[in-house]
């Protein structure tokens, strides 16, 4: 896989929220074993269409175990800032624990249009604030039918921010992923979300067939890989 895992100029000053280089890091050991109790990079709070306050997202990551992960409510980056707040809070007031808090990554999902589909990117260790995506963090699918729905701008817009942006499921869509992977790969993106459970399991467990596909294609295009439970529910183990 060539991905470029040099720190960029000026990383070290970002808020650890942002360091994408650390998060390139962390994505390439990456692998089946890594979501739910390690890492789990997709997932909803009630500023979305989750269930679960950030707060009590923050509180069962810490006590689960988690070593990263990131909220990412669709076109909101309000589940993040309020558990960013609770996090510096929770260091604050426990600065001797032998508990080591998560790193917890920007996120959002963003709808996007690739090759006639509606897909969801998922974007990480941005700058929440950066102007580019501004059309997209309003809360709601408000740039649908404009040209800052192509998948292209959508990429382009995060990357601008600073982060990363990843293909969420992309065995879910209309469109094969033998074609949506090659195709997100052409313009651009960073990654896709190689560790799924595309029929909702419990106990949470990527998808055997699907995992094998997109983890060749990721490599065949040099994709970073990531996984996620897509938590909607009350438990960040598994998705509904």
């Amino acid at each position: 896989m060539n991905v470029n895992l040099s720190p960029s100029r000026g990383s070290s000053l970002k808020p650890e929220s942002q360091n994408v280089w650390a998060l390139k890091q962390v994505l390439q050991t990456i692998d089946a074993d890594s979501c739910p109790a390690s890492y789990n990079f997709h997932l909803h709070t009630v500023n979305s269409d989750g269930r679960s306050q950030s707060e009590k997202v923050m509180a069962q990551a810490i006590a689960i175990g988690l070593k990263g992960f990131a909220i990412t409510d669709h076109h909101s980056t309000k589940g993040y800032e309020q558990a960013q707040i609770w996090l510096d809070n929770w260091k604050s007031n426990h600065p001797d624990s032998n508990v080591t808090a998560p790193t917890l990554w920007t996120g959002a999902e963003i709808n996007a249009e690739l090759l006639n589909n509606d897909v969801h990117i998922l974007a990480y260790a941005f700058d929440p604030q950066h102007p580019s995506l501004k059309p997209y963090l309003r809360g709601d699918r408000g740039t649908e039918g404009s040209d800052d729905y192509a998948a292209a701008k959508v990429i382009k817009a995060i990357q601008e921010a600073g982060g990363l942006a990843v293909l969420a499921h992309p065995c879910r869509y209309r469109s094969a992923a033998d074609k949506l992977i090659p195709e997100a790969a052409r313009l651009g993106i960073d990654g896709v979300e190689t560790y799924y459970a595309y029929n909702n399991p419990n106990p949470w467990k990527p998808s055997p067939k699907q995992t094998i596909l997109v983890k060749e294609l990721a490599e065949t295009y040099g994709l970073l890989g990531t996984c996620g439970t897509d938590s909607h529910g009350l438990s960040l183990l598994i998705r509904i």
